[in-house]
């Protein structure tokens, strides 16, 4: 009803135009017929560029009767004398139409190009929202969202073959059922229906059909849908491209921790089962053994015993880490009672080897678990005492940095290479030059980086190869606590 009340309004409007014109120039009696009817040219032009061709028309005929009634003469009759009245009021008429079908074309042109320009705009914004999603489960959730939003239909459905499941936004509408779109990935063709505004387009990639999307509301032109079944069956493509990738990488690291964990296994746990084998073998023979043979023997087995059983321990301890199974008893800690605890634990490996202590400030505290920070320090120092020579010394230091404590063990050892310094505290992984010749599991420094990190610090290590390393992790200062000693 209100599209009707327009159309009236536009005709009324035109033959409104026709009569004040009609009405200036017959009461002004200054003008003569060719300034009229260019006039009327110029109106007739003006209303076909803004509502059509058909108005245009229906004010060129009431243009064409008004300049015959009241300009051409006889005046006042539809009566024409001259038969170049004739051809003039013809050759009005015939201008007027044409003018008025090539206005209404140029019309026509400008918005199809604007709308092609909107719809190209649309499928780019689309295209760029495709993009960004991150997982399919999340693209083929976010699909027919953002159609409902970007294109303004009222509703969007897409159906996957594969899956046999339809994802939906915007109203529920039962014309977007999943019969209808298994039925557009049975035919592969785009289906428009106008008169219910409904429209269907197959996803299509290179001959594959992947399934069919649909839209009600906003009719869509054949372009854009066959560009939209491009576009969401690349996106769609791409997505799970990206998650067989991540599957792959996923695959790959898992087996690289595999050969880490056999190789640490391999190298680590076979030099006490051996020397244990040994030593058995040895009590379990018929040779006679005197009592401090056999004494030798049985520490042997128990010393590597105590081995394997801090290997095992390690694992356990970095999976609890890993899993935040651990808590932390937080208390104030002075950093020189952490220092001297560590260094009682390593007296045994560390032997007669210097020790140096840098601190200027003895009365640093921090908020640690004490046993846990100085977990961490015995693995940085007994790190610095396997891969330095016996007697060059281990330098132990701890300054305020902001709100943290940053405690560093520097050694002279070999060094690290670069490359290397971004994996050292990986789960099982050693020094590809030092691996063989050094005893240990590579357990030592993850577990300090998850404890440490579990404070909120941050451990790090800097490294200049022929001239040692230098390990530093930063634990939370603790302002005016007493003490734990």
């Amino acid at each position: 009803m209100k599209k009707i009340l327009i159309v009236v309004a536009q005709y009324a409007a035109s033959l409104a135009a026709v009569s004040l014109i009609t009405a200036f120039y017959f009461l002004a009696h200054r003008f003569n017929v060719t300034t009229v009817a260019f006039t009327y040219l110029l109106a007739i032009l003006g209303v076909s560029a803004m509502w059509g061709l058909g108005v245009s028309i229906f004010m060129s005929l009431a243009a064409a009767l008004a300049y015959n009634y009241f300009f051409l003469p006889p005046i006042g009759t539809f009566t024409i004398a001259d038969p170049q009245n004739w051809v003039a009021l013809f050759t009005f008429l015939t201008t007027s139409v044409l003018a008025s079908d090539l206005a209404t074309r140029a019309r026509n042109q400008a918005a199809e190009t604007n709308r092609r320009r909107r719809e190209v705009e649309r499928l780019y914004r689309f295209s760029q929202r495709l993009l960004s999603a991150g997982n399919p489960i999340e693209l083929l959730n976010a699909i027919p969202r953002q159609m409902v939003e970007i294109f303004e239909v009222g509703a969007a459905a897409l159906f996957l073959s594969d899956k046999q499941k339809m994802y939906r936004s915007g109203i529920n509408m039962p014309q977007l059922d999943s019969e209808f779109l298994k039925a557009i990935v049975a035919r592969e063709e785009i289906e428009i229906d106008e008169e219910r505004s409904l429209c269907f387009a197959p996803l299509r990639i290179g001959t594959r059909i992947l399934g069919s999307l649909g839209t009600s509301g906003a009719a869509l032109s054949r372009q854009s849908l066959e560009a939209l079944g491009s576009l969401i069956a690349v996106a769609i493509e791409r997505a799970h491209a990206i998650e067989m990738v991540g599957k792959t990488e996923a695959a790959r690291e898992g087996e690289r921790l595999k050969s880490a964990l056999l190789d640490a296994i391999a190298h680590d746990f076979r030099t006490p089962l051996t020397s244990m084998k040994a030593s058995v073998t040895s009590l379990l023979s018929t040779a006679t053994l005197d009592q401090d043979q056999r004494v030798e023997l049985l520490s042997v087995i128990n010393e590597e015993c105590d081995r394997l059983n801090r290997l095992v321990g390690e694992a356990a301890e970095m999976a609890r880490l890993e899993a935040g199974d651990v808590k932390l008893h937080l208390e104030a800690l002075r950093v020189m009672d952490l220092i001297s605890g560590a260094l009682e634990v390593c007296k045994g490996v560390l032997g007669t080897r210097p020790i140096r202590i840098e601190m200027k400030n003895h009365d640093l505290q921090v908020s640690a678990d004490p046993a846990r920070a100085r977990e961490v320090l015995v693995h940085l120092i007994e790190n610095a005492n396997l891969y330095s020579s016996a007697d060059s010394p281990i330098t132990i230091s701890a300054e305020e940095a902001g709100d943290f404590v940053t405690v560093a063990v520097a050694d002279h050892g070999p060094g690290i290479e670069d490359a290397e310094l971004g994996l050292i505290f990986d789960k099982f992984y050693r020094g590809a030059n030092q691996r063989y010749r050094v005893q240990g599991t590579g357990m030592g420094l993850p577990i300090a980086r998850a404890i440490v990190e579990a404070h909120g610090g941050t451990i790090s290590a800097i490294s200049q190869l022929g001239h040692g390393s230098v390990f530093s992790f930063s634990l939370p200062i603790q302002k005016g606590a007493t003490a734990h000693s």
